[in-house]
């Protein structure tokens, strides 16, 4: 398992930070956020608040997506993870679950989860057989489809396996982006409580999620990006609390009448094409 950062210092600092897509689209303006240990931090915005580049940037993923770090630096307790690739994160113990789950389908459950920990080169047997059988105890769905295609799963079960394969690189800090994306009620809660108990074992969360109100339900600390700026941080309970985000993120009405939706696509399209020209 990778080296935890000293207790002084957070799992995650991010400080000031801009992110461009080509040479002027503009993702992400003086971000600056933490993850102390063993917590859950969410993110939240509408589509195209520059979220999910967030995440790439501290995955060290954001170049496959022609992005650039502009200014502003990354760090997992001492080591420096801007402008590095997406093995030496997986590395320093930071893991991302993409937004789509992302799974090998032609490769086996069991073949994706060994998939999971080939960025930390060799390991002891009792090591990857220890990840696995957290995976396994996490999902138990997954021990018993070990042989079955990826790709013959359902939706919920691909997301397990997503997170399942994350897990058996042994992850001090965890990126979750939106895994209760197109799933059923059920599994939502679900995926909610398998977040809460991964967090539960030591493992620091930075979640970014359209459902606030599972999101705002799991964190110690949320934020609200709008337009690849941060506009309101705090406690997850406090910000729940808030107008703003009851109003935007929690399907209350205004004063007004406007709908959470409708406001949330007017706050899309104020960010125009961010996140849907390759940032999302």
């Amino acid at each position: 398992m990778p080296e935890a950062p000293p207790d002084e210092e957070p799992a995650l600092r991010v400080e000031g930070l801009d992110v461009t897509y080509g040479r002027a689209l503009s993702a992400l303006r003086s971000v600056s956020l933490t993850v102390p240990h063993g917590t859950v931090v969410a993110l939240l915005g509408a589509n195209g608040a520059g979220k999910t580049t967030l995440l790439r940037a501290v995955s060290g993923t954001l170049r496959l997506h022609r992005g650039a770090i502009t200014a502003g630096r990354i760090r997992y307790g001492a080591t420096e993870l801007d402008g590095r690739d997406p093995v030496a994160a997986v590395r320093a113990g930071v893991v991302q679950v993409p937004e789509g789950r992302r799974v090998f389908a032609g490769l086996t459950v069991d073949e994706n989860l060994r998939s999971g920990g080939l960025g930390l080169g060799r390991r002891r047997p009792d090591q990857v057989a220890e990840a696995r059988e957290r995976v396994f105890t996490l999902f138990p769905r997954l021990a018993e489809r070990t042989r079955q295609a990826a790709g013959l799963l359902s939706g919920g079960e691909q997301q397990m396996l997503a997170i399942g394969r994350a897990l058996m690189a042994a992850p001090r800090l965890l990126l979750l982006d939106e895994p209760s994306l197109g799933l059923a009620p059920q599994m939502v809660y679900r995926i909610a409580e398998v977040v809460r108990e991964i967090n539960a074992q030591g493992t620091a969360v930075l979640l970014v999620e359209q459902n606030a109100g599972m999101a705002l339900s799991l964190a110690d600390t949320a934020h609200v990006l709008e337009v690849g700026e941060v506009r309101l941080s705090g406690p997850a309970e406090e910000l729940a609390r808030t107008d703003a985000v009851k109003r935007l993120y929690l399907g209350e009405t205004t004063e007004e009448g406007a709908t959470a939706a409708e406001e949330r696509t007017q706050t899309a399209q104020r960010a125009g094409t961010t996140e849907g020209q390759g940032a999302a």
